[in-house]
């Protein structure tokens, strides 16, 4: 009975292991189904068609807008503010005054110096009319004249003193920037006005000293400004600085603009200097190409192809050789993918 009871028992651990060995072989198969579905089954791709439009080749620079002619109005003495007759975006024209300062002082010293050149001009009246009846010496009369001639450049000098106390306008113009209150001491040579005249108004564009051998005078610029965002202005290369600045490492590109511009004096801009252009090329986005090379899905399967670029914009590439036009572009290469690989097909988000 022991033996009828333990044989039963035998035969249920052994079917129990051969199932436990099914089992692990199924799994093991489903696990390769799916290694060799992951590895070889068709990968999602997001493609575009080669389309033929235009290519744009740009060097970006920012910029600030400016006058073409921006002049500071500053004292060529020290003095204390007393007048300013001009505020921001005044017009104004040559010879206005724009400024005045305290004069008090030099005004009591022209009065001083006109009446100490009427006493000089008396003693020299007095000197000569001696000197002709002989009653006056020629030293005497030497000595008054050198007095006079003395007298009259102290107050010549005195009067262009004061003349300097009021500046005027140097020529007509927009006063763009004020800096001075009334009662502050300023110092010669410190702007208290900035003026705008004789010109437009420009945009000055710091380029990268890589890119700066690409700008040439006189090619197209598209601007944009943060205060016009829906709007695009169109200006021009107008000169370039001979020299650039080593701590930047960048040139400055000056930029002309159409007179009837809204752009105002101040405001920054992003630059695009258009340095090629060409209407009808093949195009495929910028991050389809890796090292020349591009994924194509040729009847359902991926292709890697060399290509040749031609112009690289910001977003598009022209491509010169190596694909035709509706041919599918993989616009995000990933790194798994394989040549001959199927594809399942995903359209490209704009």
């Amino acid at each position: 009975m022991r033996n009828g009871q333990t044989l039963p028992a035998a035969r249920q651990r052994r079917s129990g292991r051969r199932l436990s060995y099914l089992t692990l072989v199924l799994f093991a198969l489903g696990l390769a189904g799916g290694a060799a579905w992951f590895l070889l089954g068709p990968i999602a791709v997001e493609v575009v068609a080669v389309k033929r439009g235009p290519a744009v080749e740009a060097v970006y620079g920012s910029g600030v807008v400016e006058p073409v002619v921006m002049l500071p109005i500053a004292p060529k003495v020290a003095g204390r503010l007393h007048g300013i007759f001009a505020d921001e975006g005044a017009a104004v024209k040559e010879g206005q005054p724009l400024i005045q300062l305290d004069s008090r002082e030099l005004a009591a010293s022209v009065a001083e110096w006109e009446a100490r050149v009427k006493f000089t001009e008396a003693q020299f009246r007095r000197a000569s009319e001696l000197f002709r009846n002989r009653t006056g010496t020629e030293s005497a009369l030497d000595q008054a004249r050198n007095e006079l001639d003395t007298a009259r450049a102290l107050l010549e000098r005195a009067k262009r003193q004061l003349a300097e106390m009021t500046l005027i306008a140097p020529g007509d113009g927009v006063i763009i920037r004020r800096d001075g209150e009334v009662g502050q001491l300023v110092q010669p040579g410190e702007p208290i006005l900035w003026m705008s005249c004789c010109g437009s108004l420009r945009v000055t564009a710091e380029i990268d000293e890589e890119d700066i051998h690409r700008v040439k005078v006189g090619q197209k610029v598209l601007i944009r400004a943060d205060a016009f965002p829906e709007r695009v202005f169109e200006g021009e290369v107008a000169e370039i600085t001979p020299k650039g600045d080593p701590v930047a490492r960048s040139f400055r590109v000056r930029i002309s603009l159409a007179p009837e511009s809204p752009l105002m004096i101040g405001m920054t801009t992003d630059n695009n200097i258009i340095t090629e252009e060409k209407q009808d090329a093949l195009l495929v986005p910028a991050t389809a190409v890796v090292d020349d090379r591009v994924w194509l899905v040729k009847d359902g399967r991926l292709v890697h192809r060399a290509v040749s670029r031609g112009i690289v914009g910001e977003r598009m590439m022209e491509i010169t050789a190596g694909v035709a036009p509706g041919d599918l572009v993989v616009a995000r290469p990933a790194a798994e993918l394989r040549e001959g690989r199927r594809a399942r097909l995903v359209p490209s988000e704009p």
